[in-house]
């Protein structure tokens, strides 16, 4: 990793290119986990099946610098959004890796910046690079901010899928497991492939691994367009057939992971980990699908279902028309609210400030495939 090597001997992140497509400039997007932060961009892990492929964004390996630190914790809470204590938040999710050298010290200083205001919103930080003692110590100071680390995890051996070295990740969640306690951390294993990694040898590696994590979330491939082309460009044979919206997790590949895993509680949704961690209902409010939490510990079940409220039809209303929906077309259904024409970013923010499902029309969730892709469930 030649590219990491030179950030490590640079002082500063270089200023991004003027020719930045618009959609990275936007640094503050809402995605399924929250508001997504992102305001540096470029990486040079290479791990095939990075969304930066649908960003026109893969081929720049050292991270720039969209916006500084100070303007971009403006930008996110002064989106239409961002409601403090309530709204989850992820920083560098789409398009770096936060524990980057250079980069982690944007992460941090945002972070400290976020809870200087006292906000206590979940944030998510995803990585698979070197977490150190130095930067658990750094966020453990933290006193507001709810920060989840999700380590990801793949057991994936072959370097045309993903050049970075899975014990880099099993580090890190060493070094967070001995030295951070506020801070919680989760396996985060993903992708899971089928044919590739789905062996017992990679289930009872996460299981044992997961001794160091408050919860292990487990989760499929997402198969666009552009990250099938990339693998063949690699010489990779196709992974799946369909490029769907959703990630693929075959049926059988769940069911066997399923009966060989034996590690921390293990959970189908990233928010249902991080509840977990914290003692929490999901913000995401999973419970209303009753089938994802057929593997979830009681007690956690207790939680979100105590947690669990039916919204009012006038608080329902109120979001809808906050977001530009039609209250005409919305239905409270048993566990979830159908609306119709709807974006993800309309969904995704009156789900998180209900704590409750929030499905459009047209893209069901059917019955026992948790909202994954149809292929290996039909």
């Amino acid at each position: 990793m030649e590219a990491v090597g030179d950030l490590e001997r640079e002082r500063h992140l270089r200023k991004a290119p003027r020719n930045l497509p618009a959609s990275l400039r936007n640094v503050v997007e809402y995605r399924k986990s929250g508001l997504s932060l992102n305001h540096v961009v470029g990486c040079p892990l290479d791990c095939g099946y990075c969304v930066r492929h649908m960003f026109d964004n893969f081929e720049m390996k050292r991270p720039h610098l969209v916006m500084d630190d100070e303007e971009a914790v403006s930008a996110l809470i002064s989106h239409w959004a961002f409601v403090p204590h309530v709204t989850p938040v992820q920083i560098f999710n789409r398009a770096t890796d936060p524990f980057l050298p250079l980069v982690k010290q944007h992460m941090l200083h945002t972070l400290e910046l976020l809870d200087g205001h006292g906000f206590g919103n979940h944030v998510l930080v995803i990585t698979r690079w070197k977490v150190t003692p130095e930067d658990a110590e750094r966020l453990e100071r933290l006193r507001h901010l709810k920060v989840t680390v999700l380590v990801t995890w793949s057991g994936i051996a072959d370097p045309r899928l993903e050049p970075v070295d899975s014990v880099i990740a099993e580090r890190s969640l060493e070094v967070l497991c001995k030295h951070a306690s506020r801070t919680k951390r989760i396996l985060y294993w993903r992708p899971i492939i089928a044919g590739v990694n789905d062996t017992d040898e990679c289930i009872a590696r996460a299981s044992a691994l997961s001794r160091f994590a408050d919860a292990t979330v487990f989760t499929g491939l997402f198969h666009r367009e552009q990250i099938r082309a990339h693998f063949r460009s690699a010489g990779v044979e196709d992974l799946y057939h369909d490029v769907p919206r959703r990630k693929i997790l075959p049926r059988v590949v769940e069911q066997h992971i399923l009966r060989r895993y034996f590690g921390a509680p293990i959970f189908r949704k990233t928010s249902c980990g991080i509840a977990y961690a914290y003692g929490e209902a999901d913000y995401n409010g999973h419970y209303g699908i009753r089938e994802i939490c057929d593997i979830c510990p009681s007690g956690q079940i207790e939680i979100c279902a105590a947690g669990h409220r039916r919204p009012s039809p006038d608080r329902l209303s109120s979001l809808v028309q906050m977001v530009g929906l039609d209250p005409g077309r919305v239905e409270i259904a048993a566990g979830k609210v159908i609306v119709e024409d709807s974006t993800e970013q309309q969904r995704y923010f009156i789900q998180h400030s209900l704590g409750f499902q929030v499905h459009d029309r047209t893209q069901p969730h059917l019955p026992e495939r948790h909202g994954r892709a149809e292929e290996g469930w039909s």
